[in-house]
């Protein structure tokens, strides 16, 4: 057996030297730290992703998908395309994005009452986001203007839903509702109403007014934008103002 002798002079090995992460390779530690709100959005997936690598996945995540609003829209599936996210990954994030619809829900319950269109946007918007298709709902008012039903009463295509007023007014009818607001969203993301939008609208006034049931506001909503049509002055049938004019534009 051979004993290889060290002298005492001879200066211990050295481990190899650990490289110290950033502050900002650190997303875990600063949520902690500052709260989730000084988080960037590449962070904020990080955290949901985990594992080696966390914040370069996040960023290929966001660039595949375009940004938060592309994740909006995204189904697992595509998640699954992005170089280092897998099953867990990809299904992390769509229930991430779920949750946060169904939390935007809670804040329209049962019997709130709506003082102005906005009171609403919210939680529109979480049953509308990330659609590829034309929705029609309507909101079922008591005589206090507290919301009593939601209904998805028509689904189109990109660009166009149709509806006719007995699929719309059915429903509120046999809950015996005071009043009522329609909405329906544009995928496109440009919330102007078309001319279409406002001759519907006119006619589901009339119709309304017939059966009892006015039609208190039609609100046209996108995953970027909002518009109400009675905040805008484009809820008078009878009325001879231009909708270019309304809407500003030139």
């Amino acid at each position: 057996m051979h004993l290889e002798l060290v002298s005492p002079s001879d200066p211990p090995a050295e481990d190899p030297p650990t490289r110290e992460r950033a502050p900002h390779e650190r997303p875990r530690e600063r949520m902690l730290l500052y709260g989730s709100a000084a988080l960037a959005d590449v962070e904020l997936l990080a955290l949901l992703l985990g594992g080696g690598r966390a914040l370069e996945r996040a960023q290929k995540v966001l660039e595949h998908v375009g940004g938060l609003v592309g994740l909006s829209q995204a189904c697992p599936h595509e998640l699954l395309e992005v170089p280092g996210i897998g099953d867990a990954g990809a299904t992390a994030l769509a229930a991430a994005v779920e949750l946060k619809r169904r939390i935007d829900r809670l804040d329209l319950p049962w019997g709130t009452r709506l003082r102005s269109p906005r009171e609403a946007e919210t939680f529109l918007r979480s049953l509308l986001q990330g659609a590829t298709q034309e929705h029609f709902v309507v909101l079922g008012l008591d005589a206090r203007q507290r919301v009593r039903m939601v209904r998805t009463v028509g689904v189109g295509t990109l660009s166009r839903v149709e509806v006719h007023p007995r699929e719309v007014f059915r429903p509120l009818l046999r809950a015996s509702m005071h009043s009522c607001i329609i909405v329906h969203n544009h995928p496109s993301g440009d919330t102007r109403p078309s001319h279409s939008d406002i001759d519907l609208t006119h006619r589901m006034i009339k119709v309304g007014m017939f059966l009892g049931v006015p039609v208190v506001d039609h609100i046209v909503i996108s995953d970027r934008g909002f518009v109400s049509l009675a905040e805008a002055g484009l809820m008078d049938p009878d009325g001879d103002l231009d909708f270019e004019e309304a809407m500003g534009i030139e």
